[in-house]
C-alpha cells in the first residue's frame, strides 16, 4: 500500500520547526494589543459570490486560483484566498459597523492554486488589519506604521517601504483609458499573459515578471499625472506622516495592488533577502468594498503579511488581550494631531496599549470616548499644548491632571504596564 502523502502545496508544521511560528504569531499579536486592534475570526470556508464580487471576477485570484466546489446544497463554495472579503462581510452582517468605526486583525489559512515555491504554498497563512470606517490620510499612515514597526521588532532587515497612489474611482477609469490605448498600440510586444490581462485587468499588467514586458511598461503612462488635485493632496498627506514618523519610503508609480476593491494610497514592503517572491506586506485603501458587498458606503484600510515569508525571514536572520486601553489619546488640529501619533507610537514602542481617536471631533466628544473605553488615563493636546510643548495628561479616575513634555510621558506609567504614578 502507497504512502499516503501531502498534495502539492500543503505543508506540515511540525514541532522542531514551530518556534519561529510561534515568536511571530506572539509578536504580531502584541503589537495589535499595544495599537487597541480587535481580533477578529472568519470562517475558511465562504460562498464564492463573497469573493467574485469583492476581489472581481477578472483578478487571477478568481478567475485561476480558487479553490471552489459545489456542496451538497448545490450551493458554490470556496475555500478563502484571503481575508479582507471574508473580514468585511463579517461586520456587515453581525453589524459591526453600526457600533462605529472598528479596528481589527486577523489571522490563519487561505489557499491559492498556484505553482508552490518558497515561501508561497498553496495553503499560506496570513496576518492582516483592517481598519474600517476611517478615511482621513492619519489612519493610512498609522496603519502603515503598525506594519513596519512589527516587522522591525522582528529583527527583520533590508526593508523597503513602496508607496503609490491609485487616485479615486474616477482617476483610475480616466488613467485605465490612458493605459489601455497605450498598450493597444505596443500589443504585439506583451507577453501572452499581459495580453490576456488587457481585456480584462489592464493594471495587472505592471504585475508582469516578463523581463520584456517590464522594460516596455517603463515608458508607460504614468499614474500619478493622471490624479486629481484632491488626490495628490491627499497622497501628500499621507507622505507627510511618513516623512514624520522617520519611516523611509520610496515612491513607486508602477505599484499596483491586484484586487479590484483598492483606491488612494496603496504601499507594499519589501525585503531584498527574500529573492524574487520580496513582498512580505501589501495593502491599501479600499473604500468601495463595503458598499460593493451590500452595506453602506464606508473607507477603509488594510494590509497583510504572509507568515511563511517571515518565518523564512527570521530563520535567515536567526497572552490574553487586555479590555482596555493604558492611555486614549485625544488630539485636535493639525499640529496637534502630528504631535499626538507621535506619542501613540512612543509609548507602543515602550510595550504600553495605546488608543489613538482618529474623529477629529471636539474635546468633549474623544473624552467620551476616552471614559467609555475605560482606559486609566488620557493625553490630551489641542494647539495650545503642541505650541507650549506641554501636553495634558489626564487621569480619568481621580480626574487630576499633570502638564508633562513629550520626553518625560513614560515616567507616568509603571515598570510592569499602565499603571498612573499620580
Amino acid at each position: 500500500m502507497n504512502q499516503l502523502q501531502t498534495l502539492r502545496g500543503m505543508a506540515d508544521q511540525l514541532p522542531m520547526g514551530i518556534n519561529g511560528w510561534q515568536q511571530l504569531e506572539a509578536i504580531g499579536r502584541e503589537h495589535m494589543r499595544r495599537a487597541c486592534v480587535a481580533e477578529i475570526r472568519t470562517p475558511l470556508l465562504e460562498a464564492t459570490e463573497l469573493f467574485a464580487r469583492g476581489i472581481g471576477a477578472a483578478t487571477d485570484v478568481v478567475g485561476k486560483e480558487m479553490y471552489t466546489f459545489i456542496d451538497r446544497g448545490e450551493r458554490s463554495c470556496t475555500l478563502r484566498p484571503e481575508g479582507t472579503a471574508g473580514v468585511v462581510r463579517a461586520a456587515i452582517q453581525n453589524g459591526l459597523l453600526s457600533q462605529g468605526p472598528q479596528k481589527l486583525w486577523y489571522s490563519g489559512a487561505m489557499f491559492r492554486y498556484e505553482r508552490p515555491q518558497a515561501g508561497r504554498m498553496r495553503q499560506f497563512h496570513q496576518l492582516g488589519l483592517e481598519f474600517l470606517g476611517f478615511n482621513e490620510p492619519r489612519s493610512d499612515v498609522e496603519a502603515i506604521v503598525i506594519a513596519w514597526d512589527l516587522l522591525m521588532d522582528l529583527g527583520l532587515k533590508e526593508l523597503k517601504l513602496e508607496l503609490n497612489s491609485l487616485g479615486s474611482k474616477e482617476d483610475r477609469l480616466n488613467y485605465r483609458n490612458q493605459l489601455v490605448n497605450w498598450l493597444e498600440q505596443h500589443q504585439n510586444q506583451l507577453d501572452p499573459d499581459s495580453q490576456e490581462r488587457l481585456q480584462t485587468n489592464p493594471l495587472r499588467i505592471f504585475d508582469s515578471k516578463n523581463p520584456n514586458t517590464q522594460e516596455l511598461l517603463k515608458t508607460a503612462p504614468d499614474l500619478l499625472a493622471a490624479l486629481c488635485p484632491e488626490s495628490l493632496e491627499r497622497f501628500e498627506q499621507v507622505q507627510q506622516g511618513l516623512t514624520a514618523l522617520q519611516i523611509p519610503y520610496q515612491l513607486n508609480p508602477r505599484l499596483v495592488r491586484g484586487l479590484d476593491y483598492y483606491g488612494h494610497t496603496a504601499f507594499e514592503i519589501t525585503s531584498s533577502a527574500l529573492g524574487a517572491q520580496a513582498t512580505v506586506c501589501g495593502g491599501g485603501r479600499y473604500n468601495g468594498l463595503v458598499e460593493q458587498l451590500g452595506g453602506a458606503p464606508t473607507a477603509c484600510i488594510g494590509w497583510a503579511m504572509g507568515l511563511e515569508r517571515l518565518v523564512l525571514l527570521m530563520q535567515n536572520q536567526s497572552s490574553t488581550t487586555a479590555a482596555a486601553p493604558d492611555l486614549y489619546v485625544i488630539s485636535q488640529g493639525e499640529k496637534a494631531e502630528a504631535i499626538a501619533i507621535n506619542a501613540a507610537r512612543e509609548l507602543r514602542q515602550k510595550g504600553h496599549r495605546v488608543e489613538l481617536d482618529h474623529s477629529g471631533a471636539g474635546f468633549a466628544k474623544q473624552m467620551k470616548r476616552a471614559l467609555k473605553s475605560a482606559a486609566p488615563l488620557a493625553l490630551l493636546i489641542g494647539e495650545a499644548e503642541a505650541s507650549s510643548g506641554q501636553l495634558q495628561l489626564k487621569n480619568l479616575q481621580t480626574n487630576s491632571s499633570e502638564l508633562v513634555e513629550l520626553h518625560q510621558l513614560l515616567s507616568f506609567f509603571s515598570p510592569t504596564r499602565g499603571t498612573a504614578l499620580f
